[in-house]
């Protein structure tokens, strides 16, 4: 069986790249790899297999790739809005994008989009992309789904797609620490928030736990990394709870693998937070899981599928910085707890996240499709 690949891979700065290149060794072991590139969109094989992500900088010509030859779409979100934005308003095609929305969601949806278009609204792909996640093109030209989540499988049956749909668990990326990622002499507990960060990672709710935090460990440190975190607003964040950044919180933007296993490492508790969610896994809640660095998320989608011994949940709701302070707190204080809390991570990432598994699954789709 040979299988047309379509993905980024490195040095793109992708979480689906970084997923790919974790998979696809071990899926070469199982199933003949080609890949499908830019310039070469249509190798030859007995069946395509498209990773689909938001960015159109490195999945638009995917997208249209997948248009012109149906195969197997894994979403790693339950919604495309961004990246149909991007590959029609992106390019100036605005009647492009409003048919999309119109496709989907109807009249009353396109009235949206064209009050958004306006600035009569916030944006739909930043504001609302859960109730208008336009996947529906993509599910048309799909002859099957693999998702990573129930929350994820749900949603794509919910858009009345009825091929099949499959859950492939994310494979976990190695440990591969070799040496400390924090400054010397660094305070300490550590609290890490790893990994790109936008509107949906909820940090002014962090930002506020962090600082009831200060008032019992004054020596505290909270390490934010990942692409988003040295733009202004964050500057006028950290100013306005009286942080100084270097000292009070660590700002470090886009780390390569290596250094952001060691930064997870690191810590001595993470924090992925996520509201609203696009049913996506997140890759650093997982190495932190495979860390064994204890780990606290929002009760949503996904997160809220992870065993309670391995991952605290929050919920965003009204009383959730009162809630996250609470627990952030008694995981500082707590080392046995956070011991524990480890181990039980850890034991989850090789009983369910080993990379052989996933591909293991990846093959008996692929199969199953070719059949």
């Amino acid at each position: 069986m040979r299988v047309a690949y379509y993905s980024p891979l490195p040095p793109a700065r992708s979480g689906i790249a970084d997923y790919s290149s974790l998979l696809l060794p071990a899926l070469e072991r199982r199933v003949d790899i080609v890949l499908a590139r830019p310039n070469r969109p249509h190798p030859p094989a007995d069946v395509a297999l498209f990773q689909l992500g938001n960015d159109p900088h490195w999945h638009g010509w995917i997208y249209e790739a997948l248009r012109r030859r149906p195969g197997l779409v894994v979403l790693h979100e339950v919604s495309l809005h961004s990246l149909v934005a991007g590959l029609t308003l992106g390019r100036g095609d605005r009647d492009g994008y409003l048919d999309a929305v119109e496709r989907e969601g109807g009249g009353e949806a396109r009235l949206h989009a064209e009050r958004a278009l306006a600035g009569l609204e916030p944006p739909l792909w930043a504001s609302q992309p859960d109730r208008f996640p336009l996947i529906r093109e993509a599910l048309d030209f799909a002859e099957g789904v693999v998702v990573h989540s129930e929350y994820a499988e749900g949603a794509v049956r919910a858009t009345g797609f009825a091929g099949p749909v499959h859950r492939v668990a994310y494979p976990a990326p190695p440990v591969t620490a070799r040496f400390d990622a924090l400054p010397p002499g660094a305070r300490s507990p550590v609290i890490g928030s790893l990994g790109k960060l936008n509107s949906a990672k909820r940090i002014p709710q962090l930002l506020h736990a962090y600082s009831r935090l200060l008032r019992r460990f004054p020596e505290a440190l909270l390490v934010l990394a990942g692409d988003g975190v040295a733009d202004r607003v964050m500057q006028i964040r950290l100013e306005a709870l009286g942080f100084e950044a270097g000292k009070d919180v660590l700002l470090r933007g886009y780390v390569p693998a290596e250094e952001f296993s060691a930064l997870v490492s690191g810590c001595d508790v993470c924090v992925n937070l996520r509201n609203p969610t696009l049913g996506e896994t997140s890759a650093s809640a997982i190495a932190a899981l495979a860390a064994g660095t204890p780990l606290v998320v929002s009760d949503v989608g996904w997160f809220s599928e992870l065993p309670d011994s391995v991952a605290a949940k929050v919920a965003p709701d009204e009383w959730e910085i009162d809630h996250l302070a609470a627990v952030i707190e008694l995981l500082a204080s707590d080392t046995e707890l956070r011991r524990m809390m480890g181990s039980a991570g850890r034991s989850f990432v090789q009983r369910e996240l080993g990379v052989e598994r996933a591909a293991d699954g990846y093959a008996a789709v692929l199969t199953e499709l070719v059949a």
